[in-house]
C-alpha cells in the first residue's frame, strides 16, 4: 500500500474517531496504536510508553502546568473584575471606553494567564453584563470579549506557543518576543473597531429619539481615578516581574513559569485573602485537570506524529507539497488555508502537533523564518477560537451569557475575524512587526 493511500486512510480514520466524540488525546493515541498494529512490527508496541514519556519529559513542557496554575490563580479570583473596573474608570471618557477597557483588560490578562479560555471567562464575566447594562448590543459585547480572549494564545506566556516551540524545535524566548508586537497590533485594531462600533450604535440610539442607556456618560473625579490605581498595580508588578526575569536573562522559561505562579498565588493571598485550603483547592484542581489534558494531548500527538513519520506519510506529504513547485507565498497561503480548515474542527494544540512534521520542512526550505511563521500561524488559529463549529471562545461566552443567542455571538465575532486577516497580511508585508523585538533583544 502506497504512503499516499495509507496517509489518506490515516487522516480519514482520525476524523471519524474525532467526530465520534472521543476525547482528542485518546482519539489520536488509539488511531496511532491501531496503525502500529496494522502497519508496523508488533515489537514497536513495546516502545509506546517509552516514546510518550520521553516526549512529555521535554523540559520546555514543564512550563505548561506552572503557567496554567498562574492563569488559574488569577482567573478564579476577583482579579479579572477588579482589573476591568479599574481600567474603565480611566478610559470612560474615550468614545466606546467600555469596549476599549475590555480590550485592554483582555490584553493584560492574557499576558499573565497564557490561556484564551481563562482570559475570555475572567474578563467576560464582568465585562459582558456591564456592557449590556450600558446599552451595548449583545453581539458586540460578546464579540469583543471572545476576540479579546484569543490574545491568550498569542501574548506570552502562551501555552500554544510553548507547544509550537517544542514541535518546531525553536527558541521559546524568541517566540514569546515575536508574539508581543503582533499582539499589541491586534489589541490596537480591536480597540479602534470598538470605538467605531460604539459611534455607530450611539448614532443609531440618538437618531431613534428615545432614551437609551448607551447615551448616558459616566464621569469620575481624579480622586476616584487615583483610588482605582492600586487595583492595577499588583497586575503590573506580576507582569513586569515575569517579563523582566525572562527577557533580562535572570531565569529560564521554566524558572520564569515557577516565579509567575508563585507571584500569582502571593497576589491572591495578599490582595484577596485567598490562602486557605478551601480557597486554593478549586484552582489547584482546575490546574491539574487542564495540565493533565494538555500533556496527554502532547504525548499522544507526538506518538501520532511518530507513527506518521515511520509510515512515511509526513515525508510523502512534504515531498508532494514541494513537487507542486509553488512559489513561497503560494505555499504559505495554501498551508494557512489548511490551518483555517483544521480550525473548524480542532483546537490549536492539536493542529500544531499534528501538522508540524508535514508543513515545517517545506516552509524552511522555502526560506521562511519558523519563528515568524509561528506567530502568523498562531493568529490564524486565533480565528478558529471564534468561528464555528468548534470555536472554543464561543462556548465560553455561551456559559457566561446563556441568554445571548448563539447567532448574535457568531455575528458579533465575524468583524474580528476580518481584523485578524488584515493583521496577518500586515505581518506578511512587514515581517519586522514580529521579528524586530527578538532581533533587538536576543540578536
Amino acid at each position: 500500500m502506497s504512503p499516499l493511500v495509507i496517509g489518506l486512510l490515516y487522516g480519514g480514520v482520525t476524523l471519524v474517531v474525532l467526530f465520534a466524540g472521543v476525547p482528542i488525546a485518546f482519539a489520536l493515541g488509539a488511531v496511532a496504536v491501531a496503525f502500529m498494529i496494522g502497519f508496523m512490527p508488533l515489537a514497536s508496541l513495546g516502545t509506546v510508553a517509552q516514546n510518550v514519556y520521553q516526549e512529555i519529559a521535554n523540559i520546555t513542557l514543564l512550563t505548561i502546568p506552572l503557567f496554567v496554575l498562574k492563569g488559574a490563580a488569577i482567573g478564579r479570583s476577583r482579579a479579572g473584575a477588579d482589573l476591568y473596573n479599574a481600567l474603565y474608570v480611566w478610559l470612560n471618557r474615550v468614545p466606546g471606553g467600555l469596549g476599549v477597557a475590555n480590550v485592554v483588560a483582555c490584553t493584560l490578562f492574557a499576558a499573565m494567564a497564557g490561556s484564551s479560555a481563562a482570559t475570555c471567562s475572567a474578563i467576560g464575566s464582568a465585562g459582558i453584563p456591564e456592557m449590556r447594562r450600558r446599552g451595548y448590543s449583545p453581539g458586540f459585547a460578546a464579540g469583543i470579549i471572545a476576540a479579546g480572549g484569543t490574545l491568550g494564545i498569542l501574548l506570552p506566556p502562551s501555552i500554544t506557543m510553548i507547544l509550537y516551540a517544542v514541535a518546531a524545535e525553536q527558541s521559546l524566548g524568541r517566540l514569546f518576543l515575536a508574539g508581543l508586537g503582533p499582539g499589541l497590533l491586534l489589541s490596537g485594531m480591536f480597540a479602534v473597531y470598538a470605538v467605531l462600533r460604539f459611534r455607530k450604535e450611539y448614532r443609531d440610539a440618538a437618531t431613534a429619539g428615545v432614551e437609551h442607556p448607551i447615551l448616558r456618560r459616566d464621569s469620575y473625579t481624579m480622586a476616584q481615578r487615583m483610588s482605582a490605581l492600586p487595583r492595577i498595580l499588583p497586575f503590573l508588578i506580576l507582569l513586569l516581574g515575569v517579563m523582566g526575569a525572562l527577557y533580562g536573562g535572570f531565569a529560564s522559561p521554566g524558572e520564569t513559569a515557577g516565579l509567575g505562579s508563585v507571584l500569582a498565588l502571593a497576589l491572591i493571598a495578599i490582595i484577596y485573602g485567598a490562602w486557605r485550603y478551601s480557597d486554593l483547592r478549586p484552582l489547584l484542581v482546575a490546574s491539574v485537570r487542564e495540565s493533565t489534558m494538555l500533556l496527554m494531548i502532547v504525548g499522544m500527538s507526538l506518538l501520532y506524529s511518530m507513527v506518521m513519520s515511520y509510515l512515511h506519510i509526513s515525508q510523502s506529504a512534504a515531498e508532494w507539497i514541494v513537487a507542486g513547485h509553488l512559489s513561497p507565498w503560494l505555499l504559505l497561503m495554501a498551508i494557512l488555508l489548511m490551518v483555517v480548515v483544521l480550525g473548524f474542527f480542532l483546537p490549536p494544540a492539536s493542529i500544531i502537533l499534528m501538522t508540524a512534521p508535514i508543513i515545517l520542512p517545506p516552509l524552511r526550505n522555502a526560506g521562511f523564518d519558523l519563528i515568524w511563521f509561528g506567530v502568523v500561524m498562531t493568529i490564524v488559529m486565533e480565528m478558529g477560537l471564534i468561528h464555528p463549529p468548534v470555536g472554543l471562545n464561543l462556548f465560553v461566552i455561551g456559559n457566561i451569557a446563556p441568554d445571548i443567542p448563539f447567532r448574535d455571538v457568531m455575528w458579533g465575532t465575524l468583524p474580528f475575524v476580518g481584523i485578524m486577516i488584515i493583521a496577518v497580511a500586515l505581518i506578511c508585508f512587514f515581517p519586522g512587526i514580529a521579528m524586530l523585538l527578538p532581533k533587538v533583544v536576543m540578536g
